[in-house]
């Protein structure tokens, strides 16, 4: 939100007032408290009539300090919050000098000197200035409609980017834009987002976080060019500065803070085919479709049984369309029997036509308006109700909902909507209407997370979720929601999976051809790459199809060649999702989080690292004509054993089999031996490709994890004058070393092979 009319005045109507000096500063041990007054105190009459702001600056977590702005502290604090990790005492540490106090936490220090303008200094383990709040950046604002905002603005330096703020299909670099939290049904073509996070990670090595679950809005250099602000509807303001120095380092602490993505399981990264949406579909069309597979050689994981599953009008009442599905039981035996996981439509919307709608009322579990209506609409679903997640006994009652078709066997959800949650409701718990619109989510997808863990393990749990705020990560896996069928989608589409990968979230997929139309067969070709070379792949849309021989005889050769190829790949990519799961750090990367000191990575949107190893830049033309930027080093491409020194800017024409997928000089790239599943032996016979860099003293090493992502074997690799050593721990399996443009060979233990 603006409150400036230009740098000298003040929007009609809006009334600021900025800290500005200070008054006292309170220190403990561990934190210190700020008195600020927003006008200069010349003399005793001064301190009448005048606001004071309390600053509060602390720290939950080692490299993250806290900064709590607050005007009335009275305010009635109804929830919901960010549930986040702190430290019991708080992990910072406060010293004085003379007019100057700090804190310092990790390799991040706040400074304040209450000498001289207003003004937080926060600075890195060097001594270098990360951001600061100058003399305007710690103030509120009231308004003509009586509204009061509390903001805060810190400073961009020269050459400064920032990135993330959720999954946001407006240009991957937000300087410049308007960004406002709040959760949309927007599709992916709007600045709308269906996954809003208060997080942004600056190019200079730090993130900050808005500890507010509602409505903030974010200008980024927007309205002061040099400063990111951001404001709340609120007495009181509160944020986070998170340290690097890397941006790795940045996600692995926020997500310390916020939650570490689950571990989703391996049979989840093989290919999902949907019955799509608004299509004709019964048990002859999903068993045409499996078999019609199968008999093309392109291996299936999942069968994703879409909305009309259930009777219309009566989303969700949880039970198969009798007319269409007579023998659901039987049905999914038979796919099961086929080594098919099953999948299901859900949203937390019960039509009134739904028999559970009088159930749920009858038992207070539909959200009520202030005078104990209902609320209803008949938007999506005829006469719909909310289920209020905010009640235990509702959240019981809709997981047990949701356990007959485990127990029928569905083995995953797909966790659709959550978007669209009214402010004028009243929650059971009390949560403030306009916190809870954007947290709904949350709440929704962590009871059916739960149910999953609960009845099928821990590490068997895995979501199809479309939203999500701070937090969400840890109910993976997330979809970009609903994209048209052209390339332009296709990058949009990109772009909202980069910035949600820079907000936290370590698994992300997209409907592989567009959602809504009817893709053209380039464009299908072209994003079936790309729908393959994600964390997750699922073939799904609106009104048309999304099999393969519906777009040519040449899509199923790319359907069968990419999905065979990541199924090779699995010993590496599920090595990257234990990282993602165990560090915060994603699977798929923006080129600036594996190379920030690149300055060319910076901007870039059009490809990104998986893991990091690969890179990978989907093609968005129907003639296979891609810019790539390979960083420094030796790149080998994957497909064709080409070499290509970087820095360099390429422009590559690839068939619709191919595209630009190299991998890193020094990468120890282990591969399958089996590519008809994605959960398979990764160490029976794998092939370790190993590119070494050109020095003497070469070393590297990989780990190849069992199902459950726990080390299963280490292959340390090292040159040993002319010839490289191969050396397995935790397996005497047979294995292939092949060195990219050279020598192979094969053994137990140790492997020797002869460098060129």
């Amino acid at each position: 939100m603006k409150f400036t009319d230009g740098f000298w005045l003040i929007r009609e109507g809006v009334h600021l007032s900025y800290a500005t000096e200070v008054r006292d500063v309170r220190p403990e041990s561990k934190r210190f408290t700020v008195h600020a007054a927003v006008k200069k105190v010349a003399r005793r009459g001064d301190t009448l009539n005048a606001p004071l702001l309390t600053v509060e600056c602390f720290s939950p977590a080692e490299g993250v300090i806290g900064v709590r702005v607050t005007h009335h502290a009275g305010k009635r604090r109804p929830g919901p919050d960010f549930a986040l990790a702190e430290a019991a005492d708080g992990a910072g540490e406060v010293r004085q000098d003379g007019t100057v106090t700090e804190l310092t936490s990790g390799p991040l220090t706040l400074r304040l000197d209450r000498e001289g303008p207003w003004g937080l200094t926060f600075r890195d383990a060097d001594g270098r200035e990360l951001t600061r709040a100058d003399a305007k950046g710690t103030a509120f604002a009231t308004t003509g409609d009586g509204a009061h905002h509390m903001l805060g603005r810190l400073a961009l330096g020269v050459g400064e980017q920032i990135y993330g703020l959720g999954e946001r299909f407006t240009p991957f670099v937000k300087n410049g834009q308007v960004v406002d939290m709040w959760q949309a049904d927007g599709g992916t073509s709007s600045e709308q987002a269906y996954k809003n996070i208060p997080f942004y990670l600056s190019s200079r090595g730090y993130g900050v976080f808005v500890n507010h679950p509602g409505a903030v809005s974010f200008e980024v250099g927007s309205e002061s060019v040099g400063q990111v602000q951001f404001s709340v509807e609120d007495q009181t303001l509160e944020y986070y500065v998170v340290a690097g120095p890397t941006p790795k380092d940045v996600l692995t602490r926020y997500t310390a803070l916020t939650g570490r993505p689950a571990l989703p399981p391996a049979w989840s990264f093989g290919l999902w085919l949907t019955t799509s949406f608004t299509t004709s579909y019964d048990e002859q069309t999903v068993t045409k479709f499996v078999d019609g597979m199968a008999e093309r050689g392109i291996p299936l994981s999942v069968f994703h049984f879409d909305c009309f599953w259930m009777r219309e009008y009566q989303w969700c009442d949880f039970q198969w369309d009798p007319e269409v599905f007579p023998d659901p039981d039987g049905m999914l035996a038979r796919l099961k029997a086929k080594g098919l996981r099953v999948s299901a439509w859900i949203n937390p919307y019960i039509a009134q036509k739904s028999p559970l709608f009088d159930e749920a009322a009858a038992l207070g579990h539909l959200v009520r308006r202030p005078d104990g209506d209902i609320w209803q609409w008949d938007l999506w679903q005829a006469g719909m109700g909310l289920v209020d997640f905010t009640s235990p006994a509702a959240r019981d009652w809709y997981a047990g909902k949701l356990k007959p078709l485990l127990d029928q066997g569905v083995d995953c959800f797909k966790t659709d909507f959550g978007e669209r949650i009214p402010t004028d409701v009243v929650w059971h718990d009390g949560s403030d209407p306009e916190r809870m619109h954007n947290y709904y989510t949350h709440l929704f997808n962590r009871t059916v997370f739960e149910l999953l863990e609960k009845e099928r393990g821990q590490g068997e749990a895995v979501l199809f979720a479309r939203s999500a705020t701070a937090g969400g990560q840890q109910y993976p896996v997330h979809w970009g929601g609903d994209c048209w069928s052209s390339f332009e989608a296709m990058a949009e589409s990109l772009r909202g999976g980069l910035s949600l990968s820079l907000s936290g979230f370590g698994f992300w997929s997209h409907d592989i051809g567009g959602f809504e139309g009817t893709p053209d067969p380039a464009v299908f070709k072209r994003w079936l790459a790309f729908g393959l070379l994600s964390s997750h792949s699922r073939l799904h849309g609106s009104s048309s199809y999304r099999v393969p021989w519906e777009f040519g005889e040449e899509a199923v050769d790319v359907a069968r060649r990419f999905t065979l190829l990541k199924h090779r790949l699995m010993p590496y990519l599920y090595g990257v999702a234990t990282e993602a799961h165990r560090t915060g750090v994603p699977m798929m990367r923006p080129m600036v989080l594996e190379y920030p000191q690149d300055p060319a990575c910076r901007p870039l949107d059009r490809q990104y690292m998986l893991g990091s190893d690969l890179l990978v830049a989907p093609v968005f033309t129907e003639d296979g004509e891609v810019e790539v930027y390979l960083p420094e080093g030796t790149w080998t491409h994957l497909l064709t054993g080409e070499r290509v020194t970087g820095p360099a800017w390429r422009t590559e024409r690839h068939g619709f089999d191919s595209l630009p997928l190299y991998v890193r000089e020094g990468a120890v790239l282990p591969l399958g031996s089996d590519d008809q599943r994605p959960d398979g032996d990764w160490l029976d016979a794998p092939t370790l490709l190993v590119h070494p860099t050109a020095g003497a003293d070469y070393a590297a090493e990989v780990t190849v994890p069992d199902l459950l992502g726990a080390p299963a074997a280490t292959f340390r690799v090292r040159r040993d004058g002319d010839v490289l050593r191969v050396t397995a721990t935790g397996t005497d399996r047979p294995f292939t070393v092949q060195v990219a443009g050279g020598a192979s060979g094969e053994g137990t233990g140790e492997v020797t092979v002869p460098l060129a």
